[in-house]
């Protein structure tokens, strides 16, 4: 079901209820008082329930009203800023009032796929109703949105921006049509997306979501992996809503907010029976001398890595094999006697059935902290929030 309404009637339902007339909230979005008054009893078909008393002397918010209409206003707020982003210099002010969902969904399709007939393929429309919905959002917003590449379109940066500010926009009605039939329908029900980095993917966020699909079994829950960088993306975008695993410092982003859950350190781990295992303590030049399966660049674990060879005045070892996917490393470190820099807890399972060894103790100062991180301005429904609670459970009750 699509749960993102006429962008107008949105607009005329946040006057209503600011100022309780239907009359003034036709006037504010330019349509006559019988298409307000249709096109908001056809949101409340869509929820399922009344957002309005409606009186003589006006209409006042029901329960399921006003928590509708904080999500609404949420959503707006976001549409202005795509207004600001997209008028610019001679753009043109009200566009609010011109936009459509069709244009906007084509817009964040368009700049996601960066092509009209994957587009539309995605959407389920046809190409030419996809590029005609985009190319009206240009003629309105007076901006160049796409250019043509040799491998497609290339979306311009006010073309991303204005699909970030869509996406967030979208995303707040959303919440709000999940709150609302929670609200009225008896049990709660609602969307989770979490971005999952290599130690919280494991066993953290598993864990966590099969204790919320325990109490919350309508929840929707979508687990994405992929580099850093790639969720990071999706988190601004409100296409996942949280990222849970090793905080980065300095913030990357001015718009997101971190967690502390626990600090966790990193232990070698190589093959059972490796040289390195009659050792009680490797000395870091022995270390440094070892083949390595190192952390991606620019994560905390590869800083960490990196760091623990400079602080022995030593070289880094250069000529490593960079991956992030446990099954690759275990296969490598099984079938030689290259060493990897990891969480003990990633290879528990793989310890106890004796297909790795972990060293004894920590590779000193390599402790990073691990995390949730969101928006600055997320507001979670009440299931996201029990499973950010799940996740703090997780990390007091660790071994």
């Amino acid at each position: 079901m699509d749960t993102v309404p006429n962008l107008r009637h949105l607009a005329a339902l946040a006057e209503a209820g600011h100022s309780g007339s239907i009359s003034s909230a036709a006037r504010s979005v330019h349509l006559s008082q019988s298409a307000v008054t249709q096109g908001l009893s056809g949101i409340e078909r869509m929820l399922g329930t009344e957002l309005f008393n409606r009186t003589t002397s006006g209409v006042f918010p029901t329960a399921a009203g006003r928590v509708y209409l904080e999500r609404v206003e949420r959503g707006l707020a976001w549409l202005k800023q795509l207004e600001r982003e997209a008028t610019g210099r001679g753009g043109q002010q009200g566009l609010r009032r011109l936009l459509t969902v069709a244009q906007l969904r084509a817009l964040i399709t368009v700049v996601n796929t960066g092509s009209f007939s994957h587009a539309a393929n995605q959407l389920g429309l046809s190409q030419p109703t996809v590029q005609r919905a985009a190319r009206e959002l240009e003629t309105v917003s007076g901006q160049e949105l796409f250019r043509r590449s040799p491998f497609g379109v290339e979306p311009t940066w006010r073309a991303r921006q204005m699909a970030r500010y869509a996406n967030l926009a979208f995303d707040e009605i959303r919440q709000g049509f999940d709150e609302v039939r929670s609200l009225t329908g008896g049990k709660l029900v609602a969307s989770l997306a979490v971005g999952s980095l290599p130690l919280a993917r494991t066993r953290m966020v598993p864990q966590a979501v099969s204790r919320l699909l325990q109490v919350y079994p309508e929840t929707r829950v979508k687990i994405v992996d992929g580099p850093y960088d790639e969720q990071l993306h999706a988190l601004l975008h409100a296409q996942i809503h949280m990222i849970v695993g090793a905080l980065r410092h300095p913030l990357p982003s001015p718009d997101i907010r971190q967690e502390v859950l626990f600090d966790d350190p990193l232990y070698i781990v190589v093959r059972p029976g490796h040289p390195l295992l009659a050792k009680r303590r490797a000395s870091a030049r022995v270390l440094s001398q070892l083949d390595w399966i190192a952390p991606r660049e620019r994560t905390p674990a590869r800083k960490a890595f990196s760091h623990f060879f400079q602080r022995e005045k030593l070289t880094p070892p250069e000529h490593v094999i960079e991956c992030s996917s446990l099954v690759a490393i275990r296969s490598l470190l099984r079938d030689t006697d290259r060493a990897a820099l990891l969480p003990a807890r990633q290879v528990e399972v793989d310890v106890k059935a004796g297909l790795l060894a972990v060293m004894p103790t920590p590779l000193a100062g390599t402790t990073r902290a691990i995390g949730i991180t969101t928006r600055n301005d997320w507001k979670p429904t009440a299931v996201q929030a029990r499973f950010i609670e799940l996740l703090h459970d997780f990390s007091t009750q660790r071994d």
